[in-house]
């Protein structure tokens, strides 16, 4: 019995032993509604042989439930978990699952057809290294094939396999398969597609997936299992490429080891390498190479590793340790694709919160050069992105960053966009290359600066941001305060909504886009007054929240006061003396706050001003009293 028992070890141990070093090819399957994703998937597990009894056995139960194979197994309901899923026949989420089989170890997301779902098929394609893109062999390319095939590029996959599905349905007609390959290698020649292989199959059937069939002799090509057997993995490409390693975590478990943990995401790394750190600058040695299972002499891309420096440098997360002669770049301003995720549209100088690498800075989308028809390839004016667009933009990051080209590696070159008040991812980007004004405009110094300058004039500048409904009272009371400021000895300059947009922001007009950009320049202009030691008071609707936070931003928590003026819309409208509330009820008035266009109130103002019982002055008197609290005045 002893002898069975270490025999039956032994295999298992020399099992799991082959199955470590086998190579791991992540793809992704994508193709429009009802062309057969799932049931290719379906079909690629249970040709593996890798299912079990009890979920064959479920898989046959559930197809009396919810197949569409009139009364057949559907294979499609191994991948479909979802029950709109099942209900309505499609895929909706990013399903992922894991075979292998002698040769190979594989990681499929299964990832939806429709055009809604584009951010969920950018969340599959963003690891994958080769897409099968389905095509109904009854339909060829369409529209959706095209987009698929767009995203594919874009998002840095350069092996396509065309899988043309439901061959059986055409009699296995070779014509109709060279019609359909010779239609979609004219459009993915036009997007520079680099490698796609063509492969007629019946998912439903096995014709093709796993073994050859009978019905194509006319096809010499491979069967679809074995293509993704034998196909390049991107592992050798990265080992061959510079060192990069972006830093993880500090690792400090006692006094005597100060380590920096991460994942080498290309080249390779050994003891006594020279690395320089980026963003800084700093050059140093490798010394030790540390795992759990202790000192290692050599690590490769996609391995984790411990490493310590021959020399004490300051490196912290964020920071990529890269090859000594040959250097991650370093910039904060690029050009870039975004593929906006989100129902609230993404505009022009709003900030948000960017995960890059494995760090994270505050990001401004500075401009939208063009949006994408990614079905037409044509390139369109925007001025905002809406749920599932994609464009070209330029971007600025609040400080520098290591980075690489996206087309050259996706782990420093692709980014996430999340939204800085609900914490959610809301766009996903790609790095086309870094601005040259990033490399050549720099701080310069000056020897008098706000603190001399404030020194001078005796005081604290700040900027006052009066916020609220047209027809709250925010110019009145801001005037009131600037004549009380004025009356004892401070220098003030009072920034108007009015008449700002008569000469700095004249070009603007009322839309969410152009509001956007209105707070952008006047946050920057008080930015610049308070430098000059001034109080800067602002009176603006700022209607919108990311707005107020990116004002915040640029001016500086410590010298934004957001002060609210609460005022009911009811007695906003009767103080209506310009008619603009009533040229907005009437239709006449597009994007009109409080009627057509939201008012987002402030969660944390640092003052609440309310002017239903209260006069201009005493409301004025009272953020006068709020100034000599925080010592400003």
């Amino acid at each position: 019995m002893a002898d069975s028992s270490t025999l039956i070890a032994e295999n298992i141990g020399e099992y799991l032993r082959q199955h470590e070093h086998k190579t791991l090819l992540r793809f992704i399957t994508c193709g429009s509604v009802d062309d057969g994703k799932s049931t290719l998937i379906g079909r690629l597990l249970y040709d593996s042989k890798l299912l079990l009894d009890d979920q064959i056995a479920a898989m046959e139960e559930d197809s009396k439930r919810w197949g569409t194979q009139a009364g057949g197994v559907d294979l499609a309901l191994l991948v479909d978990g979802l029950a709109a899923e099942r209900e309505q026949g499609i895929t909706i989420d990013v399903a992922y699952r894991f075979f292998n089989t002698d040769q190979r170890k594989f990681i499929v997301a299964d990832t939806p057809g429709h055009e809604q779902y584009t951010r969920n098929m950018v969340t599959g394609a963003s690891t994958a290294e080769l897409a099968v893109i389905l095509v109904d062999a009854r339909k060829g390319v369409i529209t959706q094939t095209r987009r698929h095939s767009y995203l594919v590029r874009l998002l840095g996959i350069k092996q396509v396999v065309l899988a043309v599905n439901k061959m059986d349905l055409v009699h296995f007609d070779q014509a109709r398969f060279d019609e359909i390959v010779a239609d979609y290698r004219a459009f993915s020649d036009e997007i520079e597609l680099e490698s796609v292989t063509a492969i007629p199959v019946s998912a439903l059937d096995g014709d093709n997936v796993s073994s050859r069939s009978q019905h194509t002799p006319w096809y010499q090509g491979p069967t679809l299992m074995g293509y993704l057997e034998t196909c390049e993995v991107a592992d050798a490409d990265l080992q061959a490429r510079p060192l990069r390693l972006p830093v993880q975590w500090v690792n400090r478990p006692s006094e005597g080891f100060r380590g920096f943990s991460g994942m080498l995401v290309s080249g390779q790394l050994r003891p006594g390498d020279p690395v320089r750190i980026q963003p800084s600058g700093q050059q140093s040695r490798v010394s030790r190479l540390i795992n759990m299972k202790g000192d290692l002499p050599l690590v490769v891309a996609g391995q984790s590793v411990t490493l310590t420096l021959e020399d004490e440098l300051d490196v912290s997360r964020g920071d990529v340790i890269s090859d000594a002669s040959d250097p991650v770049e370093v910039a904060d301003q690029f050009e870039c694709h975004v593929v906006w995720m989100h129902e609230q549209p993404m505009f022009a100088g709003r900030p948000y919160r960017v995960r890059i690498g494995t760090q994270l800075v505050n990001a401004t989308i500075t401009s939208i050069k063009h949006q994408i028809n990614v079905n037409t390839l044509e390139h369109v004016a925007a001025s905002k992105l809406e749920l599932n667009d994609i464009a070209v933009c330029t971007i600025s990051f609040d400080r520098a960053v290591p980075f690489e080209p996206y087309a050259r590696n996706r782990d420093l070159g692709g980014f996430l966009m999340i939204d800085r008040q609900t914490q959610q991812t809301v766009g996903a980007g790609m790095i086309h290359f870094a601005l040259r004004r990033s490399h050549n405009i720099h701080h310069q110094h000056f020897d008098v600066d706000m603190e001399a300058r404030a020194a001078q004039k005796a005081q604290n500048p700040v900027v006052l941001w009066f916020t609220g409904l047209s027809g709250a009272g925010k110019s009145t009371i801001a005037n009131h305060v600037e004549r009380q400021l004025y009356a004892l000895g401070r220098h003030s300059y009072l920034l108007d909504g009015d008449n700002v947009r008569h000469g700095l922001n004249r070009d603007l007009g009322f839309t969410d886009a152009d509001r956007v950009e209105n707070i952008r320049r006047v946050a920057e202009v008080a930015k610049l007054m308070t430098d000059a030691g001034l109080i800067v008071l602002t009176a603006f609707i700022s209607p919108f929240r990311a707005e107020r936070i990116q004002a915040r931003q640029t001016i500086g928590e410590q010298r934004f006061h957001e002060i609210y003026i609460d005022t009911p819309l009811s007695l906003a409208e009767q103080r209506d003396v310009k008619g603009l509330y009533r040229k907005a009820r009437a239709g006449e008035l597009k994007n009109f706050t409080g009627i057509d266009s939201p008012y987002e109130v402030p969660r944390a103002p640092a003052l609440v001003v309310t002017t239903e019982d209260e006069s201009p002055e005493d409301s004025a008197a009272r953020v006068v009293a709020y100034l000599r609290e925080q010592g400003v005045v």
